[in-house]
């Protein structure tokens, strides 16, 4: 067996072999809420498509936890499917709720807070 195919089989994988889509997910039905689950004091994510022109990312939030203020070049969609967050965009709280998305725009400082538990989809696509 190859050191590849033992380090696949451990679930641990490279850089390399990360970069670009889920296999496990690839022509297979899933939903968003599914793929992470709940840690207590933590934020548990998982990147389902990682690639040079965009990234999808889905989070888990305990309560509590926070994704400190921050800008990206780039606009980033985000969809809450479990739960309440609040963004903050240029100092203004907006709650988001499950089946809600919100945009936040590139170069505006923005975080995101959990008073409760929620999962939320992040979409980053890079713009040439």
């Amino acid at each position: 067996m190859s050191e590849n195919t033992e380090s696949k089989k451990g679930g641990t994988m490279s850089a390399t072999e990360r970069k670009g889509t889920d296999a496990k997910l690839i022509a297979k039905p899933f939903a968003y809420g599914d793929l992470v689950n709940y840690q207590e004091g933590s934020v548990v994510s998982r990147t389902i498509i990682d690639k040079d022109e965009g990234t999808i990312t889905v989070f888990a939030f305990d309560e509590g936890q926070r994704l400190s203020t921050h800008s990206a070049p780039y606009d980033a969609l985000v969809e809450i499917v479990d739960g309440t967050a609040v963004i903050t965009i240029e100092g203004i709280d907006i709650e988001v709720t499950t089946g809600q998305q919100i945009i936040m725009p590139a170069n505006k400082p923005h975080a995101v807070n959990a008073r409760g538990r929620f999962k939320m989809v992040l979409v980053m696509i890079r713009a040439r």
